[in-house]
């Protein structure tokens, strides 16, 4: 009798520890080497990440450095991060909350959910603003097609996924030119929301023409401000020389979701602890699982 019930109190331990994230789970090793994966230098989505996790640091004479472990992969897409988190075991990486699928797993962060939700009530404080940006005066057909985005209509596409910067947006009034061809350029994290504003839009205007290319947030305001697209996608703040030759709109509010391997047992990380996985200071998942 005391065996047995020595073995019921030594299985329900067992389901306790691995409900909060720690031992080893599904041949999940913690003494395994944490998989830093990073986004590539110019990606907003980097570019807010270290900000907000403290891992940027900012000198007196306001030079900033990037203090992310050179131990890192970089994945130069939002697919490439999710593919190498999907793939790895024990990688640790990021995206925007808005692109997160059933391939890899968000962790909470100071134990709250990476959510919309949580986003909007200012509980999950890992976010971040989508912006697009012109230069000079738009073509008709692309001042349109602005028209449209910041809308009741377009800000109604983004709250499917994101939080709307105006939830009393006028409704669409646009003429609906046929114009020239509307290329938009830059974040990887920006696109899959342009891609479904294109898509709504052009439901209502089918004789436009909209070409998205997918790259980062600095290629998009290079590429804007040099003529190279009608407008650029930043999924950060744009830089104080970037704003002096562009016209920036806000159009969408994103969290950042720290991810896992669906592996994984961990689900929950203080900011501290993402931070010192980044700049390379902790580097055993034992490190972090309670």
């Amino acid at each position: 009798m005391k065996k047995t019930l020595a073995i019921i109190i030594s299985l329900l331990a067992a389901g306790s520890v691995f409900a909060n994230g720690a031992g080893e789970a599904a041949g999940f090793d913690p003494q395994k080497s944490i998989g830093v994966v990073s986004r590539e230098d110019g990606s907003g989505t980097r570019g807010a990440f270290i900000e907000l996790f403290g891992i940027e640091v900012k000198g007196a004479d306001g030079s900033r450095k990037d203090m992310t472990t050179r131990e890192a992969v970089i994945a130069k897409q939002t697919d490439v991060m999710m593919m190498s988190i999907a793939g790895d075991t024990y990688a640790i990486g990021y995206i925007s909350l808005g692109s997160l699928n059933e391939t890899i797993k968000a962790i909470n962060v100071n134990g709250t959910a990476a959510s919309t939700t949580n986003v909007k009530n200012g509980t999950y404080t890992v976010s971040r603003p989508f912006y697009i940006a012109t230069k000079g005066e738009p073509t008709e057909s692309t001042k349109d097609f602005i028209n449209f985005i910041t809308s009741s209509e377009g800000q109604s596409v983004i709250a499917k996924s994101y939080i709307p910067v105006d939830e009393s947006a006028p409704a669409y009034t646009g003429n609906k030119p046929a114009g020239s061809k509307i290329v938009v350029a830059g974040s990887s994290s920006v696109t899959p929301i342009m891609e479904k504003l294109r898509e709504a839009y052009l439901a209502l205007n089918p004789s436009a023409v909209i070409e998205i290319q997918m790259s980062d947030s600095s290629a998009g305001m290079t590429a804007a401000i040099s003529g190279a697209c009608n407008i650029g996608m930043s999924s950060r703040e744009l830089t104080e020389n970037e704003r002096t030759q562009l016209v920036p709109v806000k159009i969408a509010i994103d969290g950042i979701a720290i991810i896992v391997n669906k592996k994984n047992p961990v689900t929950n990380l203080t900011t501290d602890e993402v931070k010192t996985i980044f700049i390379g200071e902790t580097t055993r998942w034992a490190q972090v699982i309670k």
